[in-house]
C-alpha cells in the first residue's frame, strides 16, 4: 500500500464516559461523507453503541474478531444508510478483550497490524470510537493512530480528567507511536445561555489554545434523538443545530489536516 493511499487515522477518546464520544464519532463521521470523504468507523467500544446508533444489527463478524482472531478487516466491514460511511461494528465481546490480550507479546500492536492491509486504502478517514477507559483497547488504538481528537463535555471539573489523557498519548508517543499527536479537543453539550458553559470554554481555551476547535456542539434534542432512530442528526433532522455544528467541525478536521500536510511538506 503507498502512502498516498493511507488514511488519517483518529481516536475519538475519552476516558470519562458521557461526554458525546460515540455522538461525535457517529456525526463527524457522517459529516465527512457528506463532504465527499470514504469514512471507516471502527466501532471498539464494548458497549457498540456507535453500531446501534448506526443500526447495524448484523454483527456476526466484528471488532472483536479483527483483533483477537485474526480476521480481515473486509470481512468485518458493513456498509451504513449513509453513502460513503461504513463500520467494523462491536458487540459486548470486546469487554473480555483486556484479559484476553494482557500476556499477549504483541497486546499493543494488534489493532496497528489488523489496519496495515489493503482494505484500509479504501478510506480518507478512519474515525476509531474509544472505549471510556484507558484500556488496553484504547491503546491499541492510540499506537494505530496518527491523531486524537477529544470531545470535552461543558461541565466543572471538564479539564480534570484530560490530564491523564494526555500523559496516556504522551507514553504512548514515547514507547510506540512517535506519530501520535493531539488533533483536537472539542466542546461539546454545549449551552450558551449558561455561565458555566462559557466559563468552561474561556478555561479550556486559556489552557489548550488552538488545540481546542472553534466549532462547539451544543445541547441539542435532535442529537439526543438521532441514535434511538438508528441514524445520524443529518439523517434525522439535517436542519437542525446539531447537523450543523457536526458538519463545521467535519470542515475544520479536514482544515487542519490540509494544514498539517503543508506544515509537513514545508518542514
Amino acid at each position: 500500500m503507498s502512502e498516498t493511499a493511507r488514511p488519517r487515522i483518529i481516536s475519538v477518546a475519552n476516558q470519562k464516559g458521557g461526554v458525546g464520544k460515540t455522538t461525535t464519532t457517529i456525526n463527524l463521521g457522517a459529516g465527512l461523507a457528506i463532504l465527499g470523504k470514504r469514512v471507516l468507523i471502527l466501532d471498539l467500544d464494548p458497549q457498540g453503541n456507535a453500531s446501534t446508533g448506526l443500526g447495524i444489527e448484523n454483527r456476526d463478524l466484528t471488532t472483536y474478531e479483527l483483533i483477537l482472531e485474526g480476521e480481515p478487516l473486509s470481512a468485518v466491514i458493513q456498509s451504513t444508510g449513509i453513502k460513503g460511511l461504513d463500520i467494523s461494528p462491536a458487540t459486548t465481546d470486546l469487554s473480555s478483550a483486556d484479559v484476553e490480550l494482557v500476556n499477549n507479546e504483541k497486546k499493543v500492536f494488534l489493532l496497528k497490524d489488523a489496519l496495515s492491509g489493503d482494505a484500509i486504502s479504501a478510506y480518507d478517514y478512519v474515525l476509531i470510537d474509544c472505549p471510556p477507559s484507558l484500556s488496553l483497547l484504547t491503546v491499541n488504538a492510540l499506537v494505530a493512530s496518527d491523531a486524537v481528537l477529544v470531545p470535552l463535555q461543558s461541565e466543572f471539573f471538564a479539564l480534570e480528567g484530560l490530564s491523564q489523557l494526555m500523559l496516556t498519548v504522551r507514553q504512548v508517543r514515547d514507547t510506540a507511536n512517535p506519530a501520535l499527536r493531539i488533533d483536537g479537543v472539542v466542546l461539546t453539550m454545549f449551552d450558551l445561555r449558561n455561565n458555566l458553559s462559557r466559563q468552561v470554554e474561556d478555561d479550556t481555551r486559556e489552557t489548550l489554545g488552538s488545540l481546542v476547535y472553534e466549532t462547539k456542539i451544543p445541547r441539542n434534542v435532535r442529537l439526543s434523538e438521532a441514535p434511538s432512530y438508528a441514524m445520524s442528526v443529518f439523517e434525522y433532522d439535517p436542519a437542525s443545530k446539531g447537523s450543523e455544528a457536526y458538519m463545521n467541525l467535519a470542515k475544520e478536521v479536514i482544515a487542519r489536516q490540509d494544514v498539517n500536510l503543508t506544515q509537513g511538506e514545508n518542514a
